[in-house]
């Protein structure tokens, strides 16, 4: 047994000591960290990186990860970052597999489970913990979506006043990413994108057309369509961009009104179940209870 514990406790120690070594960067790998300004923001994505690269080849497709959809879903959460696709999949890889396993060593401890058990609920939590990553991603996605589609009418307004103060398309897009920033981060930084394209050389409605595939609203899908038809055929920008932003505000107010309405059947349930039957003691209860200390005494007299 003595053994044993040494050779256990060597083991440990020396694998504490290769991940220290592995993990931990040179020095000369520290002062080109602190050359490069942006290097310790992403210290952290590389280190999970070299932890779970090497899990996610059991998961990623064959393909390239631009060739997929997945890429596109990674653009409409906001993550652009090269190592998020391998990040994905080693989580995607790991994290049944922790499931599983926490999941069985619970299951051990409880002394009534069955085999049957013991083996039917750690796969249970390792289905869900393989489409776990699958469901934040579309929340991410979604959550943006809403972001961009609530701030986007008023993008639409500043750029209609740039537009009739006599500025080109190009030079209010620029202007309404920097206004806009102070109220949406995720509009902000996809006007910018396409600033960046359409500066890079890209056509307009290229650009136009991947801010719609980025941002995933269909308004901005009806957005870049009418800009594009405008520029080619020479129609009015002004007045395109007017009955834009009005449609856009009255879609807007329809929505706002729809989720009031569903204020009321919302409330319903914890109404019912929570806040009813506190009132109902309230006013009930002092009642019930003097009935009882009075039909008490008056039963047992009776018996």
């Amino acid at each position: 047994m003595l053994i044993f514990a040494l050779l256990t406790f060597a083991a440990v120690m020396l694998t504490a000591g290769a991940l220290f070594f592995w993990l931990t960067p040179t020095a000369a790998a520290q002062r080109l960290q602190a050359l490069a300004p942006t290097a310790g923001h992403s210290n952290w994505t590389e280190t999970a990186v070299r932890l779970i690269g090497p899990f996610a080849h059991l998961s990623s497709p064959t393909a390239g990860i631009d060739a997929t959809p997945l890429r596109l879903r990674f653009l409409n959460a906001g993550i652009r970052h090269h190592s998020a696709p391998m990040l994905y999949f080693g989580i995607k890889t790991l994290l049944p597999v922790g499931a599983a396993l926490a999941v069985y060593s619970f299951m051990l401890t409880v002394s009534k489970a069955s085999s049957n058990e013991r083996m039917f609920y750690p796969l249970v939590a390792a289905l869900v913990a393989c489409y776990l990553p699958n469901l934040v991603l579309r929340w991410m996605a979604s959550r943006r979506k809403r972001e961009i589609f609530e701030n986007f009418p008023d993008a639409a307004d500043l750029m209609l006043v740039c537009v009739e103060a006599g500025l080109g398309l190009d030079a209010a897009l620029t202007k309404v990413a920097e206004e806009i920033r102070l109220q949406s981060d995720a509009l902000a930084e996809e006007l910018h994108w396409t600033n960046l394209e359409m500066r890079a050389g890209s056509a307009r409605e290229k650009a136009l057309r991947n801010l719609a595939a980025r941002t995933g609203v269909d308004e901005i899908h009806t957005f870049a369509a009418m800009l594009t038809q405008a520029d080619r055929f020479g129609t009015s920008i002004g007045e395109s961009l007017r009955v834009f932003s009005e449609d856009l505000r009255h879609k807007r107010q329809m929505r706002a009104e729809e989720l009031a309405s569903k204020i009321p059947t919302k409330m319903l349930l914890p109404l019912v179940t929570c806040i009813f039957p506190a009132i109902v003691m309230v006013v009930l209860g002092p009642a019930v209870i003097r009935i009882i200390r009075m039909a008490l005494p008056m039963v047992a007299g009776t018996a």
